[in-house]
């Protein structure tokens, strides 16, 4: 079968290679995939501009679902034909504190697919049972392989964040996920959510419209922020960008005592004062992927239609056009693309 292969760290170092079909263990399905959507990771992954620790050669791809072709001697709860959708956490330290409390999502020896592991850009890949959710006949896998995303985003907002009904938040970095994150800002009841981000932005900033943002701003943000409400800053500022210098506007805009929730990475040293934080005691809350009570719950979400990902999918494409599809990611003239192998 053909899988899209990240084979180094050096930049464009992903291609299309015949791999075989996985085996897998005895607590482990077969998933034939039935769709995959593009990360940010993956982009960066392909550039080389990554953080993190890859297992090359690897398969790209963590945001998936498909159906079970086959299941190992010991699952006991999916069997073949079953429809799902799998967590991104494929090794973990059962024996750890973290896992045994159910935080396997924040404990250092977990591994994910796509980086330690392969991942779903491929025909088949081998999951752990403890991954899979199930999903119903009526939701589309185009559309479930975003619910990886969309757990993200939930996490941060309404678990790691505090937004209430009437705040007014900003969502820095209009990716996929800070567009999640406008929508679960939305869903929580924030009254005004401003979406900022670059000029090159407009595509997404006509999603984020969509999706219910009341302001969507390529420059001038805390001028805008300053003549807000009673002009202290907003509530809860998000961090979605992948630079670390939005870190700076956020603390300019929050308001003091307010939240700022971080869930964009951002690898360049920070070369300015954090005085601010201090100064209007703010709250600073980072926020990692998600676990099994998350997924069940946005799965519900997505299934009655709560969560619309209609204005965040982009582009459906087969894997073979999967460079397209990065391209036009990374330059933003789409939002979210989906593979089907």
């Amino acid at each position: 079968m053909l899988g899209l292969v990240n084979y180094s760290r050096e930049p464009l170092s992903v291609e299309m290679r015949e791999v075989p079909v996985p085996e897998i263990g005895e607590t482990d399905v077969l998933l034939r995939v039935g769709a995959v959507s593009v990360c940010g990771s993956d982009l960066h992954q392909w550039r080389g501009s990554h953080g993190w620790h890859v297992n090359y050669p690897c398969i790209l791809g963590h945001e998936f679902g498909g159906v079970v072709a086959r299941a190992g001697r010991r699952v006991k709860n999916f069997k073949e034909g079953d429809r799902v959708v799998s967590e991104t956490a494929a090794v973990i330290d059962d024996a750890s504190p973290l896992s045994r409390s159910g935080l396997y999502n924040l404990d250092p020896a977990r591994r994910g697919f796509g980086y330690g592991v392969d991942g779903a850009m491929t025909e088949y890949v081998r999951v752990p049972e403890r991954c899979l959710h199930r999903i119903p006949p009526s939701l589309e896998f185009r559309k479930a392989a975003l619910t990886e995303p969309c757990c993200v985003s939930y996490n941060a907002v309404c678990v790691n964040g505090r937004v209430r009904p009437g705040d007014n938040v900003l969502v820095l970095g209009p990716g996929p996920i800070g567009l999640l994150c406008t929508m679960m800002a939305k869903l929580s009841g924030a009254g005004c959510v401003i979406v900022a981000g670059l000029p090159s932005d407009q595509k997404r900033f006509e999603a984020a419209r969509k999706i219910g943002a009341d302001v969507t701003l390529d420059s001038g943000v805390i001028e805008y922020i300053a003549q807000l409400g009673d002009g202290f800053g907003v509530d809860v500022a998000i961090d979605a960008s992948g630079a670390s210098v939005t870190l700076k506007t956020a603390l300019q805009a929050v308001r003091p005592a307010g939240q700022i929730i971080k869930v964009g990475w951002g690898p360049q040293p920070i070369q300015f004062s954090l005085d601010p934080l201090v100064q209007k005691n703010i709250t600073i809350a980072g926020s990692f992927s998600h676990n099994w009570p998350v997924w069940e719950r946005v799965i519900s979400m997505i299934v009655s239609g709560q969560i619309n990902l209609d204005p965040i999918i982009s582009r459906v494409a087969p894997l073979a056009e999967w460079h397209d599809c990065f391209e036009k990611m990374e330059r933003g003239e789409h939002v979210k693309a989906v593979l089907e192998p």
